[in-house]
Formats: C-alpha cells, structure tokens, sequence
C-alpha cells in the first residue's frame, strides 16, 4: 500500500534536480533549497528531505536508499504478522514446532535439503503435514522419506 502524496513525481523530481543544478549558484545546499521551494509551493523542509532521500539513493549520502527502506517495511510487516499468527497458534494451543520450522524455511531464501533434512526427521512426518504447510511441505512431501539430499 502507497501513501498518496500531495505532489506528484514530476514535480518532486524537478524540483530535486533543480536543487542540485543550481546548487553552485549559492553559498550552501539548503539556501539552493530556500530559493527552489517557494517556485513549487512546497515546504523547504519537504525539499530538503526528498534531496537528501536522492542522495541517500545516488550513495552521495550515508543511510537507507528508497529500495532498501521499502524492503525493511516489507519485512517489519512480515514478522508482525508471523509474530502474531505464532501468538494466536499458542493462545489456541495450536503451535506446531514442524509448521514453524517450514514456515521459516520458506521464508529464508533458498532453503536446501540437507538443512531441513537434518532439522527434521522426516520419518516422523506425515505427508499430510508437510502439504498443510505450504510449497516446501509440498516438495518434502512428494519426494520419498531418505532420498532428500
């Protein structure tokens, strides 16, 4: 979900761009800012704010870029709502040890074989189990118990 803006991305590009054409023509950054603001009915802090986002994405500036900022919401967002799925699982007395360790199988990129292999013992586990859980169940579920390599 995108938050709505006041101003559209031609507009806060232009006047970024601007900030940094003009940037010579001043003593400092943020009086380049001063003079630009007020052409796009902006505030100055608005500007300031999208100019150091630019250069935090161009690595002219310390910090997150835009695309890793979103990835962390992303994530922050996933674990809230696994946190709170594993919360109602022992409120309901649900938890399922199995469920979760494929669960965040899943999630870690590129889960491989022997690692789930060795963290469970496959010969205890149903094949009904292991499809409730998802795409990995799935393949687990399908290949025979002790051919996993």
């Amino acid at each position: 979900m995108t938050r709505s803006t006041k101003y559209p991305p031609e507009i806060r590009e232009r006047a970024v761009r601007m900030v940094f054409e003009h940037e010579r023509e001043h003593p400092s950054q943020w009086a380049t800012i001063r003079s630009v603001f007020s052409k796009f009915g902006m505030s100055a802090e608005t500007l300031r704010s999208w100019v150091r986002q630019v250069e935090r994405d161009q690595g002219r500036r310390p910090g997150l870029t835009t695309t890793e900022r979103e990835e962390m919401r992303r994530l922050e967002r996933e674990v809230k709502e696994l946190r709170r799925a594993n919360e109602m699982a022992v409120s309901t007395g649900e938890r399922n040890d199995l469920f979760e360790l494929l669960q965040w199988c899943q999630i870690a990129e590129g889960p491989t074989r022997p690692s789930v292999e060795a963290a469970l013992d496959l010969t205890q586990v149903s094949g009904r189990v292991l499809r409730e859980v998802g795409p990995l169940g799935q393949v687990l579920a399908q290949e025979p118990v002790g051919v996993l390599v």
